[in-house]
């Protein structure tokens, strides 16, 4: 498994976090998907062998939100 921290603009409320930690959650290959809104950063752990991390990036940004980087 391998764990990536991805910052993110845009999430103001628990709606945002929950928004993000459900459809990533959902991505077939991730193990967990943890966002911590007062850091703007998701902790995303995943199956390299079946996930990407543009793919994780791409369904962020496909909820509304902005991808500025990532680790």
């Amino acid at each position: 498994m391998k764990m990536i921290e991805i910052k993110v603009e845009g999430m103001s409320c628990q709606h945002c976090v929950a928004a993000i930690e459900n459809s990533v959650g959902k991505l077939s290959g991730v193990e967990s998907v943890q966002v911590d809104l007062a850091k703007g950063t998701a902790s995303v752990s995943y199956n390299e062998a079946t996930l990407d991390r543009s793919s994780i990036e791409k369904e962020i940004e496909e909820q509304g939100y902005d991808v500025v980087s990532s680790s």
